[in-house]
């Protein structure tokens, strides 16, 4: 199996089952293997006077609303949650949505998920890990905010309470995260150790990490994506449209299939130029029959189908077996 490919859709739809339809038709056309959304009740997971981050308030142009408040705009209900996995199951597309308490987690449960995406704002949410990993689903956990004890511990919940194959994710929790806090080598370091799968959720600018990403080795990428960066809401600035999703997927396919099997070997497509590109010794002069060869009558030129010039030495101090005109290859 390749690179696992999530399209975060998140709360993109600004609370439009609309939207959302769109955003699946758009991620299907990308290419993705999947689309994420996210699945809550505003107020089972923030209470009303919580205030938004930094960049909701940029993003939204309404430092003074709530958090809460903002939330409850964004949710999707239920019922619209059906119709969207029923919508993904028609489109050929994998549903997946994040829950974000308890009432939700049963919800999607409903749903037959055979993966679930554990947010980074979670990952220190004993409760919430138990009730996952009792699931005993295969688990995707996000490690924005987190050190390296945050994630032992969460792994160590999440395995001691029946969770399937975990994979664990590597992200800055930040829309957008600056190029230099990724820190995209910590991913080989949960890799090393804590030996398990490894991926990349993205929020920085543009697709270059996610590629490097795979380059180094993730087997899941999750990038948010909208319709338009200039809609209102949280997270539309620090996500991709549809064509840069697109490009997104198709260069990490690339990537992909150049990463190869890690064997040094000829490639069928290589082997035409060898002799093109390569050196034969060959006569620096004209040579007659029974002349010793030496470095004044012998030299190293293209093309490459004669003799090795690794064999230079061997040749050396031989007897020219016929005559050889200038640029010949020499035989012996």
């Amino acid at each position: 199996m390749g690179v696992f490919i999530i399209a975060e859709a998140g709360v993109n739809h600004n609370g439009s089952l609309k939207l959302a339809k769109k955003l699946v038709d758009e991620a299907k056309n990308a290419g993705v293997d999947c689309i994420k959304f996210q699945t809550f009740i505003a107020e089972n997971i923030v209470s009303k006077t919580a205030v938004k981050a930094e960049y909701q308030k940029q993003n939204t142009n309404n430092s003074c609303e709530s958090q809460y408040n903002m939330l409850k705009k964004l949710e999707l209900s239920f019922s619209d949650f059906i119709e969207l996995n029923n919508y993904c199951k028609a489109k050929n597309i994998q549903f997946l949505s994040t829950a974000f308490d308890f009432e939700s987690i049963d919800f999607l449960s409903s749903l037959d998920m055979n993966v679930w995406k554990i947010p980074s704002g979670e990952i220190t949410n004993l409760p919430y890990l138990i009730k996952i990993a009792n699931l005993g689903k295969d688990v995707i956990i996000s490690t924005g905010m987190s050190t390296m004890e945050d994630i032992q511990n969460a792994l160590s919940v999440l395995k001691t309470n029946g969770a399937g194959n975990i994979t664990v994710l590597h992200c800055t929790t930040e829309y957008p995260a600056p190029f230099a806090d990724v820190n995209l080598k910590a991913m080989l370091t949960i890799k090393d150790k804590f030996d398990v799968n490894i991926g990349y959720s993205d929020h920085t600018k543009g697709i270059e990490i996610p590629i490097s990403a795979v380059a180094l080795g993730a087997t899941v990428i999750e990038k948010h994506f909208t319709l338009d960066k200039n809609m209102q809401g949280p997270d539309h600035k620090a996500s991709l449209e549809p064509h840069e999703l697109k490009k997104m997927v198709e260069s990490i396919r690339n990537v992909e299939s150049a990463l190869g099997d890690g064997i040094k070997k000829l490639a069928e497509s290589e082997k035409k130029n060898i002799s093109v590109a390569r050196k034969s010794i060959i006569a620096k002069r004209d040579i007659k029959k029974g002349e010793i060869f030496t470095q004044e009558n012998l030299t190293v030129k293209r093309p490459g189908n004669g003799i090795s010039p690794m064999k230079w030495f061997e040749i050396l101090g031989q007897k020219a077996i016929k005559d050889f005109k200038e640029d010949e290859l020499i035989e012996i």
